[in-house]
């Protein structure tokens, strides 16, 4: 049999490939609500270990939101952006 036959096929990796932490809609809200918060940011997620320091992250639209927050976050998503901004609140992006 050929050599090239022989050797099992690999796969790509592609190294700049930037990977987030998903963070939804209903996770902030459970936080606003707990923690009677109206802004959201980085060192909050750490603090509780929803994502680590090393982490980047992004926020999706499931769930639903009702308090008009202050997020901060490295991404979002159109749908979570425009459910934050429909009750009063702000997205910022941040940098890496």
């Amino acid at each position: 049999m050929p050599l090239q036959r022989r050797i099992p096929k690999g796969g790509f990796k592609n190294i700049n490939r930037v990977e987030y932490e998903s963070i939804n809609l209903d996770v902030l809200q459970q936080l606003a609500d707990n923690l009677k918060v109206t802004k959201i940011d980085r060192q909050l997620l750490i603090d509780k270990h929803l994502i680590q320091k090393s982490e980047l992250f992004k926020v999706l639209g499931r769930g639903e939101i009702k308090s008009a927050l202050e997020v901060h976050a490295n991404k979002f998503s159109e749908t979570a952006k425009a459910a934050i901004e429909k009750v009063g609140g702000s997205a910022h992006t941040i940098g890496k």
